[in-house]
């Protein structure tokens, strides 16, 4: 069985010129629980003045309904962030840092060790507030300055927030330059190190076209949670070239058509897709959103 983080709402949206109303937010996310979604990264806490299109994180909570067995995420980077979040009643916070110090520096102008060090102390409050903290490392399979990243820095990273309450690991390729032997490499690293029964997670961009091919990789190496994001929507404002995520439609027929089961309705996942790209207004990426189910 997998499961699926659908971050559409999150990281799809955050990279678009085009403001998407609230009202729509939540008719995305609501679509997306019709067709079977039940984990969802819903907003950012992130400061509205640099992500405008995250600004209404805590109105599109207050719309979302509660009593469909869904858990929402949302993204937390700083000790501002999770005071927000604390005033709202999301049930898991996604606290994220790269693992590259020029990264970092220059999107967070602080080190990797800074940021830890801040944030496992608000996944700590977090938990003592009596919310659940998921772990997500960016840049873990290379960074757009530094080039490759070192496994040793991921680990560390990996364990400080895991000691310090992470129930969930996600492993982030910020900007799609991992490839599948990497993928695997870098997986088999955390489950020697860490619990074999550790809840780990892969975030794909499809940048450089191996979105699919490194979520099977990350499948074959024993891995059954996957971010995705509806009509292959994203991008990361601080990236450089980091476009679109893994597509979630795209993903669950690949993984219908090795007959793996998602809990997902893809001809309503597919509904979705093609509407969004009316909101949107422009064509996404998805490839079967343009080829159909055959």
């Amino acid at each position: 069985m997998i499961e699926i983080c659908e971050v559409g709402p999150r990281d799809g949206l955050q990279n678009e010129c085009k403001l998407v109303t609230t009202k729509d937010k939540v008719e995305l996310i609501n679509r997306l629980i019709e067709a079977g979604i039940t984990y969802i990264e819903a907003v950012s806490f992130v400061n509205p003045k640099v992500v405008p299109q995250m600004a209404d994180a805590e109105e599109v909570l207050l719309q979302l309904p509660k009593d469909k067995g869904v858990r929402y995420g949302g993204l937390v980077l700083s000790r501002s962030g999770l005071n927000r979040a604390l005033q709202t009643d999301i049930d898991y916070l996604h606290v994220v840092t790269t693992t590259s110090d020029t990264f970092n520096l220059r999107n967070a102008k602080r080190t990797v060790n800074q940021a830890v060090s801040e944030l496992t102390d608000v996944i700590k409050e977090g938990i003592h507030s009596n919310k659940r903290a998921a772990g997500v490392l960016g840049t873990v399979f290379g960074c757009p300055f530094e080039g490759k990243v070192s496994l040793d820095k991921v680990l560390f990273v990996a364990e400080e927030f895991l000691r310090a309450g992470c129930t969930e690991l996600t492993l982030a390729d910020t900007t799609g330059m991992a490839n599948p032997n990497q993928v695997q490499t870098v997986v088999q690293a955390c489950k020697d190190r860490f619990d074999k029964d550790l809840s780990l997670g892969l975030h794909f961009h499809n940048t450089r076209g191996l979105g699919l091919a490194n979520t099977l990789a990350g499948y074959q190496a024993g891995v059954r949670r996957f971010d995705s994001s509806i009509a292959g929507m994203g991008g990361c404002p601080f990236a450089p070239k980091a476009v679109g995520n893994v597509c979630t439609e795209d993903m669950v027929n690949m993984f219908h058509g090795m007959n793996i089961e998602t809990n997902t309705d893809l001809k309503k996942l597919l509904e979705t897709s093609k509407w969004l790209e009316n909101i949107m207004g422009r064509p996404l990426d998805g490839m079967l959103m343009k080829a159909g189910i055959s």
